[in-house]
């Protein structure tokens, strides 16, 4: 079916099942899939959609978005970048004076500081940010989940992976990925549970995940955010 709200217009396909309530799915394509019990009435449908019809949109562009990848950056003021699992605009001040290109994140805008205006200058100042945050961030959540474990890591560091979220070797060193500062707090407390679990279960056994579970319960929700939003942790 076809349906047209607020100047937008979207397909989406129903599907009548032994079921109380109503509900949408959206695959990995944009694709839309509404789930009603048998007898529902289109209008009731369409009144649900248009209910969710901003939510809806978003995710359909999401997941568009994902399929086209990353897009190639161009360090321009306005362009935006994760932090913190939002979406944030860039700012960009030329001052000669300062001792170190850096980047401030201040009114919901992430202030870049550079001696020039140079693509790469304006790159590896904002790797430096999510870098120092990540660390930050990491070590907070570290403290705060230690009392789940006995045994405490020897040691963590921050590294620029491309295949990893994080690491525990056999002596029980951490290390984490510098882009998970552009992932909510949540979703990094996840990945620090994670690699904690692997100072007690190596491997990916049940015992591991049992023991996942036990700490954060929703893990599976912040596994999904990852892998839904990895293609736009980049800089």
């Amino acid at each position: 079916m076809i349906h047209t709200y607020l100047g937008e217009t979207i397909r989406f396909e129903i599907k009548y099942k032994n079921r109380t309530s109503i509900g949408i799915t959206i695959d990995s394509y944009g694709n839309v899939e509404v789930q009603v019990p048998k007898g529902t009435p289109d209008e009731k449908v369409l009144q649900l959609l248009e209910g969710k019809w901003d939510l809806i949109q978003q995710k359909i562009k999401e997941m568009k978005d994902r399929l086209l990848g990353p897009q190639k950056k161009v360090y321009e003021y306005g362009e935006s970048f994760l932090y913190l699992g939002n979406t944030y605009p860039i700012q960009i001040f030329q001052d000669s004076s300062i001792t170190q290109e850096h980047v401030v994140f201040k009114d919901e805008k992430l202030h870049i500081y550079v001696k020039q205006l140079d693509t790469e200058k304006i790159k590896q100042a904002l790797k430096r940010f999510y870098y120092q945050e990540c660390k930050a961030i990491v070590a907070k959540s570290l403290s705060s989940y230690q009392s789940n474990f006995k045994t405490k890591p020897r040691s963590f560091r921050i590294t620029d992976s491309k295949t990893t979220w994080g690491t525990c070797d056999s002596i029980q060193q951490l290390t984490f990925n510098w882009r998970l500062a552009m992932a909510p707090r949540e979703v990094i407390d996840y990945v620090v549970v994670h690699e904690m679990c692997h100072i007690v279960h190596l491997n990916h056994d049940r015992s591991f995940w049992r023991l996942v579970g036990k700490i954060m319960p929703d893990y599976k929700e912040k596994e999904t955010w990852l892998t839904l939003s990895s293609w736009k942790m980049t800089v």
